[in-house]
């Protein structure tokens, strides 16, 4: 660089572990993170701290790769295994796979500074964009050329779009009933990219630019992993953002669950209908209002005399209990006065401090403050986990309680930064470390949300308030892939759709037990639902209703008999749903799987025909009716491997094997079977 004059000396640097580039207001640091991995940061903050420390997903410390950094006079660049990161003298960055040379992002810059770069013009439009607001942080804007059309993007958590492919889609960047916002995405081009900013914002996965925003944050920080597969890359990004715990072996069988049963008695009765009909089942759940008031974090006395009993009684029928914990506060609870005192609730700048009107005025507490997350935990244990419940169920609340009015909230930390995403794991952490602490090493939480890096707290994600239709049907299984997609690999839906559901309406006994189907064949099995038929449920000394029944035997002997099929093919393939999430826990590896990741080179599994059907492990192809009224679908067999229609009371596979690489009609009445297929060759 002898040529250029110290004024005007390139701000290229290095300390041997990162590249640095410094430029007008803005410091650019490139990172090696892993195996084959990058992390950039970028920041306006003057000072030594300039970079925030919080790692925020990437709380894994990665192992130690030596970079190579090579500084030139109009460009620099840093090479980590088979990835690489080149910075342009006016700081345009561009990422390239070193072995195929690939370039797999390009910041998406058109200004005039850099008359040699072949995208100069007159637009000036940064790649990199730190709008001020107000309080000194930045609304952020991150763009990338889209240098594929045909690009393939999955991921980024769970959306109710019913499309597995999410290019051509633009996504909030928060949380919602039924909406998760886990912003790692795969791309079909052999990259993976986290988001990794905690604050409510948006991705757009245009045809022309890809763009991730964070309305309120401090730096820019994302992640970036190049592999040769789709099950490399998740893998990589599980190795750095953490994996799921063992799931325990309740975990692995039938849950049954309903919108609310109202008192311990119903409990047993529900429990000893199972037993005594021997059917498996694993869990027991207890939803929402078995309290007085909201922020109790205990059970209504009267209607619930003996919760240890309880759980003894269900145990000896082979079944653990589940319950609900809201992060409510009724302002009339005799636990508000401390916690507001202590600081342990959201803070809200204007207005009445109010943030959910739910059949009382709440207040919620903030789990980002770890005071708070002691408090609940210790009043959580005295309740619930000392009488013996070790599963619990983690509800945001009611709709859209997690995306807050960003505007108008403050949480622990000072600022509106987490207020969309971090709040669920925080959530979810409080319980993981609570049990983990209690000296349990299998901890699940069942949670509404849940952001990234939410999985190694035990998170069980399930897709919230679902609607009973075959619409909502169809979206729940793109949701439940991409979440896998994302490293969340425990995920769940309510079987049949939370609402409008109508036991005794042969459309929706039809929808039940196609839907039953897809949770014989998701990672956690579980029925749920607030029914319609039969009678409106108990509302005995409590303001909620329980809803219509929601057991196998509610819905007619049809109905039945399917149900039945499917819990025992369930109960057979335990040991294989072992295996499988064994693989979660030491891999991060999904459970479902979209069918381009068993079979990357098999281009028809990558099409959006093959998205409706998919990989149960590496073994089972799973294809639901997902249509009202159908008596079968089509189902592509990936080339490469043989097939056998498996008999859904053995999972055994029968019939002459069918080749792979063409597709198949199947005939499937939903009273009689569903497109299941084994892998045998």
């Amino acid at each position: 660089m002898s040529g250029w004059g110290a004024a005007v000396l390139p701000g290229f640097s290095t300390d041997n572990e990162a590249l640095h580039y410094c430029y007008d207001a803005e410091s650019l640091r490139v990172e090696p993170w892993g195996p084959n991995a990058l992390r950039i940061r970028a920041s306006r903050r003057p000072g030594k701290d300039k970079f925030p420390s919080e790692d925020w997903a990437l709380s894994v410390p990665p192992s130690k790769t030596t970079p190579r950094v090579d500084l030139q006079e109009d460009h620099a660049t840093i090479t980590n295994g088979s990835i690489k990161a080149s910075i342009s003298l006016y700081g345009k960055l561009m990422i390239v796979n070193v072995e195929s040379g690939t370039v797999l992002l390009e910041e998406y810059v058109r200004h005039r500074r850099d008359k040699s770069d072949p995208k100069c013009s007159a637009l000036d439009v940064e790649g990199r964009d730190f709008d001020p607001t107000r309080g000194g942080d930045y609304h952020l804007t991150m763009r990338f050329e889209s240098l594929d059309p045909d690009e393939k993007i999955f991921g980024m958590g769970q959306y109710q779009t019913g499309l597995l492919n999410l290019k051509g889609q633009d996504l909030e960047l928060a949380q919602r009933n039924s909406q998760a916002s886990v912003p790692f995405m795969v791309s079909s081009r052999g990259y993976g990219l986290l988001w990794n900013q905690p604050a409510v914002g948006r991705a757009v996965f245009g045809v022309n630019i890809m763009s991730f925003e964070a309305y309120q944050t401090q730096h820019l920080d994302y992640w970036v992993v190049a592999g040769e597969s789709p099950a490399e890359l998740v893998q990589a990004y599980a190795r750095v953002s953490g994996t799921v715990p063992m799931m325990p072996e309740y975990g692995l069988g039938y849950w049954q669950s309903k919108c609310r049963y109202m008192t311990q008695e119903e409990v047993l009765k529900v429990a000893r209908e199972y037993h005594e009909r021997k059917l498996p089942i694993d869990v027991l759940v207890i939803d929402f209002f078995h309290w007085l008031k909201q922020g109790d974090f205990a059970f209504d006395a009267g209607l619930w005399p003996n919760p240890a009993e309880l759980v003894k009684q269900c145990a000896e029928m082979g079944m653990q209990l589940m319950v609900s914990v809201w992060p409510t506060m009724q302002k009339d609870n005799e636990h508000y006065p401390r916690a507001l005192q202590s600081g342990y609730l959201v803070q809200q700048h204007r207005g009445l401090r109010t943030l959910m009107d739910f059949r009382a005025e709440c207040g919620i507490v903030d789990f980002t403050n770890p005071e708070a997350r002691e408090f609940v935990w210790d009043l959580c244990k005295k309740n619930y986990y000392d009488h013996g419940f070790k599963i619990f169920w983690l509800d945001e609340a009611e709709p859209e309680f997690s995306v807050y009015h960003f505007d108008n909230v403050r949480l622990w930390s000072g600022n509106q930064i987490s207020a969309g995403n971090a709040y669920p794991r925080d959530f979810v952490r409080t319980f993981y470390e609570g049990m983990t602490n209690a000296g349990q090493d299998q901890v699940v939480n069942l949670i509404r949300c849940a952001w990234a890096g939410s999985q190694k707290y035990g998170a069980l994600v399930w897709s919230g308030d679902t609607a009973s239709s075959f619409g909502s049907f169809r979206d729940q299984v793109a949701a439940g892939l991409n979440m896998g997609m994302a490293g969340i690999p425990w995920w769940t839906s309510d079987i049949g759709g939370f609402h409008g559901g109508d036991g005794s309406s042969p459309a929706f006994q039809e929808l039940l037990a196609r839907w039953f189907f897809f949770g014989a064949f998701s990672p956690v099995f579980r029925m749920h639902g607030d029914r319609e038929n039969g009678t409106a449920g108990s509302t005995v000394g409590s303001v909620q209703g329980s809803g219509g029944d929601n057991e196998v035997w509610s819905f007619g002997p049809q109905v039945y008999e399917v149900c039945v099929k499917y819990l025992r093919l369930r109960e057979l393939l335990r040991e294989y749903i072992r295996g499988l999430m064994k693989e979660a826990h030491e891999k991060g590896s999904p459970i479902i799987r979209p069918m381009f990741y068993e079979f990357p080179q098999d281009e028809q599994c990558w099409q959006r025909s093959c998205e409706s059907q998919y990989m149960f492990g590496s073994k089972y192809l799973v294809a639901p009716v997902m249509t009202a009224g159908a008596g079968g679908r089509s189902v592509y067999l990936p080339n490469g491997s043989k097939w056998q229609r498996a008999d859904e009371t053995s999972g055994e596979g029968q019939g002459e094997p069918l080749e792979g690489g063409q597709r198949v009609e199947v005939n499937a009445p939903w009273m009689e079977s569903n497109p299941l297929f084994a892998r045998v060759s």
